[in-house]
């Protein structure tokens, strides 16, 4: 009779133990399952995060794309915002970390909405001051225009000018002269009484040449194509001048008359066709002619 009892507290006491078991299963699988659901939908909830904070990275990229001098305090929010992406790509999935990125999100959410509204004000007025600028710039191309041209008149002016502001001597002479031992003076055409040869010509006046010294080259050829006189050269920047003698006077804006001498290094003058020439520097301003028999 005992032994039956005994059996049967031990069914029992089985039993019991098998429905506790059962139900400590059927729990922790339902915590399990619970477990992977709270889990996923974290997982879900940080995407959704995720994809927030690209689309706002993206609304960044573009505002700063339309400006060729990008806004600093956008660029900073977007460098803030991608921060904030890479520290949640390596965060814990859980309530705690994922409430923190929300709010942060929530947070830059009102913080780009004033700097997107100031962005578009600045754009606006931006785009006024290019109007703006595109008008000024067409005015001052006009006006770079104009000035090119009256500076194009004015270096033609200047420098018709400064031809023009050249002495010139007309009236150009050269011929044989005797000299007396009283210093007279008379003229020949024989070479062989031709004690030098006298070149005279009227320097004309010139209100654009300033007054003051001025000088001018005087170059006798003989017969023999040879320069008498000094027979010196002087350069101007290619061109090399023979001259036979410099004159040199006090030019006073007026017409000036104006004799020199020139000799021979022979003993005496060669029969033929002489030319005398005057220049300017490098510039020739007379030319003539003459013989000796």
């Amino acid at each position: 009779m005992e032994s039956n009892k005994s059996s049967m507290g031990l069914k029992v006491a089985l039993g019991i133990a098998l429905v506790l078991f059962l139900g400590t299963a059927f729990y922790t699988m339902n915590l399990y399952q619970e477990s992977n659901d709270a889990k996923k939908q974290l997982t879900e909830e940080k995407q959704l995060v995720m994809n927030d904070l690209n689309a706002m990275a993206k609304q960044y990229d573009e505002a700063i794309s339309e400006n060729e001098i990008a806004n600093a305090d956008l660029v900073e929010a977007r460098a803030r915002i991608q921060g904030l992406i890479d520290s949640l790509k390596i965060s814990e999935t859980n309530v705690k970390s994922l409430w923190r990125y929300k709010s942060k999100y929530l947070s830059l959410q009102k913080e780009m909405d004033v700097l997107l509204a100031q962005n578009d004000s600045l754009r606006v007025e931006n785009s006024y001051l290019a109007t703006s600028l595109d008008s000024t710039r067409v005015r001052l191309e006009e006006r770079t225009i104009f000035t090119d041209s009256l500076l194009v008149q004015n270096t033609a002016l200047a420098e018709v000018v400064e031809n023009a502001a050249v002495l010139s001597t007309v009236g150009l002479k050269g011929f044989g002269v005797i000299e007396r031992t009283s210093g007279k003076l008379i003229p020949t055409e024989r070479a062989s009484r031709t004690d030098k040869i006298r070149v005279c010509f009227t320097v004309a006046k010139n209100a654009l040449v300033q007054a003051g010294d001025q000088e001018l080259y005087i170059q006798v050829i003989d017969p023999k194509n040879n320069t008498l006189g000094l027979n010196e050269q002087v350069q101007f920047d290619e061109k090399t001048l023979n001259y036979s003698i410099v004159s040199k006077f006090n030019y006073e804006n007026a017409n000036l008359n104006i004799c020199e001498f020139v000799t021979t290094n022979n003993k005496d003058f060669e029969k033929g066709r002489y030319v005398v020439n005057v220049f300017n520097e490098k510039d020739l301003v007379s030319s003539s002619e003459f013989t000796l028999k």
